[in-house]
Parts: C-alpha cells; structure tokens; sequence
C-alpha cells in the first residue's frame, strides 16, 4: 500500500491510496475457496460446487466486498502511520478498478481535530454569581404558591385587574366570521396577558350580563396567517366575573404542602431548604455558564465542520423527540432549519474540544469517589434514595451521565482558582426568573 497525504486548508486533509491489485485478487481466491465449502447450488451437493462454478456466480459480489473492506483496512492503516486524528466522516472517491488493472487507487477528503492550546486562564475574568436566601425570599415563594392554589368567587360588579371573567364573543372581519374567532363560556384572567393586548384591555369595567363591542387588530406576525395583520370586530358578552380568592398560610396550607402536622414554622423551613437547593444549582449553572464563555474568550481554535455537522443533526434529532414528548410530534420528513442549531452546535463543540485538554493537561478527570458523591447528592431529593442509588449505578449511561457533570464541576473549579473572580450578587427574582 502507499498512502500520500495533501493538506488543503488548516484542518482539511486528502490522502491518496495505492492498493497493488494482487494483495486483492487473493483476497478475493481465499474469500471464494472458503465459500466453496459451505455454498448450496442446485445440481450439486453441499462443498462439491466446483471452484470455478463458485467464482462465476459469486466472483463480481466477493470482489465488490473485498474492494470495500480493502478500502477501509487501508484508509484506517494510513491515518495510523501518518498518525492523523480524524474528525467526522472521510470522503471517498474511488473507482472500480478495470479488467487487468495493476492497482486499486482511491482518495479520502476529510477533516483533522485542531491542536488545541488552552489560553492564559488567569486573564480570564469571570463573575461568579452569588446569592443568599433570606425570609423575604421564602415570603415570596409562599406567596407564589398561593397564587398557584387561586379560587374564584363569583361576584356581582365590574371586572377588574386579577378577576377571572367568562365571557362568550365573535369576531368578523369585513363582516364574516372567521376560523377560531368564536368561543362560548370562554375563561380569562385580566392581567395575565394570554389574550392580544386589544382584546383584553377592552374588557375592564364590564359587568355580568353586559356585552361590548370592539376592534382588535392582529399583529403582521400572528401565528394565524389568514388574519395576520387584520383588524377584526369583537362582540363580547360577558356571563360571569369572578374575583380571586387567595388561600390563607396557615396550617391548612401547611397540610396542602405536605406538612402532615400543619406546623407553619416547619412548612417554612422545609420552603426555605428547597429553595437553598434550587439556588445553589442556580447560581452553579449560571457560573459555569461564565466559566466556559471565558474558556472560549481565552483560547481560539478552529473546529472541524464536520463535527458542526454532526451536532447539529444530534441537536435536531433531540427537538424533535422534546417536541414529541410535549404532544408535537414532528416526522423526519418536517424540517427543522440547521441554520436554527448552528450557533449553538458551534459553542458545543468547540466547548468540547477545550474541556478535553484541559480535563487531560489538568489531571482532571471524575474520580469514583466524586461520582458517588454526585450520585447520592441527587438521590436525596427522592423519597428512597438507596433506590435512586442503585439505579444509577445499573446503568453504564447513567453513570457516564453524572460523570461528565462531574468533570465539568471539576474544570469549573480548576478555572475559578485560576482565573481573576468577582462575585457577582445577583438578585432573588432574576436567578428564579421572577423578574419583569
């Protein structure tokens, strides 16, 4: 075999190679005598098919597999002896050798993974979020989770902010009704904001009984695109308003909680234990978020296209089963635009290909011990942790799972005790997404 390699760009690479057709064609002899001995043919029995029948009837498909297998054992020799890392999938060009010809000859384009040379981390600068709960925080919680438990009680004046309002309407445009433009005993919340802005402010002031008429007009990038950008009449009539009733905290509530005793004080606690939880994964994810958007800043690299590629068909394939598991199934023939993926396969790779060196130069791989730990860390938040254990540790997947959050923690640590940090305090509703 000779191999000759080309370099067509900082990562594209081509070999050429030379198979000697003879390496072949006894290839191709050995394959055929030992099918011989075993080959079924009418007329003849079981191993006493004479070789020369064998060669015509098989001959042209033993030798198409042996050109493919020749193909494949000399590209992976090749890329070993130019001791070439691979990225992706090689291109191959090959065509069938002719009758007589001395040699098999083929090329192969492909990519090569960079040489990765992790920057000066300590010129990093990175915001380290920080945040500590206080009493206001669990207040503001309860208080969420009283508006979660809202009941309605109807009443007999004009709606306002907060109040629920059932209603029947119709809409026309230029005077016909059109598809979805209809509903009878239809709920709204005022102040939620699930309606068009122009719909629901028209509705403040009306009282059971009372009907209303008035335009709305839809914006140009409504998702109903036969009335996107129309204006259409509304006539509303108004059969219920209801004003929200908020649970009290007391032990009732506590109970609703999960507090079997009704004991206030341990329903607070056990609030302010879940929120230190969600907080302190919080403001990790959002740390290790800086961490690896300075690991990018600090070192640049190229990355192969074809591992892009690659993500980015593994980030299509994960849509459409999230979009399958929420009831939007979405078949393999729907597209869903690369261009969508790009940026974020882009970051993920190159993210990969960082984390790998500097896990490899820093020694930084997950230990069992920090598995474990992780393990057990997670387990605690179900009610049989010893079974939540064990059901990770069944699962080679799983494990690996937790094993990659642990390397990433890990180089999160290794670039916060390297890097310049500052603390970063962030406010309760942002770091919860409460914030408007």
């Amino acid at each position: 075999m000779q191999a000759n390699l080309e370099t067509l760009g900082n990562l594209q690479r081509k070999l050429n190679i030379v198979v000697p057709m003879a390496e072949i064609d006894v290839e191709v002899e050995s394959r055929l005598k030992r099918l011989s001995r075993t080959v079924k043919l009418a007329g003849f029995r079981p191993g006493k098919v004479p070789f020369k029948v064998v060669a015509q009837q098989f001959g042209s498909q033993v030798r198409q597999e042996v050109l493919g297998d020749t193909l494949q054992k000399s590209f992976g020799d090749a890329v070993n002896q130019q001791n070439l890392r691979v990225a992706g999938y090689p291109k191959f060009d090959a065509a069938p050798p002719g009758d007589g010809a001395a040699e098999f000859s083929y090329s192969a384009t492909f990519e090569v993974y960079p040489e990765v040379v992790v920057g000066d981390v300590s010129k990093a600068k990175v915001k380290r979020a920080k945040l500590d709960i206080g009493e206001a925080d669990v207040d503001k919680t309860l208080e969420i989770m009283r508006k979660q438990r809202v009941s309605y009680d109807t009443v007999d004046r004009a709606a306002g902010d907060g109040d629920r309002v059932t209603m029947d309407y119709v809409g026309t445009i230029d005077g016909v009704e059109f598809a979805g433009g209809k509903a009878e005993g239809q709920g709204i919340v005022l102040g939620e904001g699930r309606f068009l802005p122009d719909f629901e402010k028209a509705l403040p002031g009306l009282k059971a009984g009372e009907s209303k008429s008035f335009e709305v007009r839809f914006p140009d990038d409504y998702a109903g695109k036969e009335v996107a950008g129309k204006t259409a009449v509304f006539k509303v009539e108004v059969k219920a308003v209801a004003a929200p009733k908020l649970p009290e905290i007391d032990a009732e509530f506590a109970k609703s909680l999960g507090v079997a005793d009704g004991d206030i004080a341990k329903m607070r606690a056990e609030v302010r234990g879940n929120l230190e939880r969600e907080v302190v994964a919080r403001v990790k994810a959002r740390t290790k978020e800086r961490v690896m958007d300075a690991l990018t800043e600090v070192t640049q690299i190229e990355v192969p296209k074809a591992l892009v590629e690659m993500e980015i068909e593994r980030l299509q394939q994960m849509a459409r089963q999230d979009l399958a598991a929420r009831g939007i199934p979405v078949g393999d023939n729907v597209p869903l635009p690369a261009e969508m993926f790009e940026k974020n396969a882009q970051r993920r790779v190159t993210l990969g290909l960082i984390l790998g060196e500097v896990v490899r130069g820093q020694n930084l791989a997950a230990k069992p011990d920090q598995v474990k730990a992780a393990v057990e860390e997670q387990a605690q938040s179900y009610e049989r942790p010893e079974e939540v254990v064990k059901w990770f540790y069944s699962s080679p997947e799983r494990l690996r799972d937790i094993e990659g959050m642990v390397l990433e923690e890990n180089v999160v640590t290794w670039v916060l005790a390297n890097a310049q940090v500052e603390d970063d305090a962030v406010s309760f509703d942002e770091l919860m997404g409460n914030a408007k």
